[in-house]
């Protein structure tokens, strides 16, 4: 069992900055990858970022630049650090982890609210 609890969620104003923290309950180090989703209202859930075991990162297209995933192993947490915020970026947003590099994104967090205003 694995549990995976987001905070740092919060309304920001368009072009400012959030944090979103991901703190595991078993090493974070015995998964594969580790990783951020978002959902917007009316939208799909997709990958924001994710980063894998060895440190390799991923980002969408649309936050690269601007967003930044680290890890720290030492507190078996992950962060999201936003930058230059959009109000399209308004979602809930999880955190998600995998235990195998050919396994899904198979634990998820309960997710935390992020809202950009104009």
């Amino acid at each position: 069992q694995v549990q995976l609890v987001e905070s740092g969620g919060g309304l920001v104003q368009a072009g400012g900055s959030l944090r979103l923290s991901c703190a595991a309950s078993a090493s974070i180090s015995g998964f594969n990858a580790m990783g951020w989703y978002r959902q917007a209202p009316g939208k799909q859930r997709d990958l924001v970022a994710d980063i894998t075991s060895g440190g390799g990162t991923n980002y969408v297209d649309s936050v690269k630049g601007r967003f930044t995933i680290s890890r720290d192993n030492a507190k078996n947490t992950v962060y999201l650090q936003m930058n230059s915020l959009k109000p399209a970026a308004t979602s809930v947003s999880y955190c998600v982890a995998r235990r195998m590099w050919y396994g899904s994104y198979d634990y998820w967090g309960q997710g935390t609210q992020v809202t950009v205003s104009s």
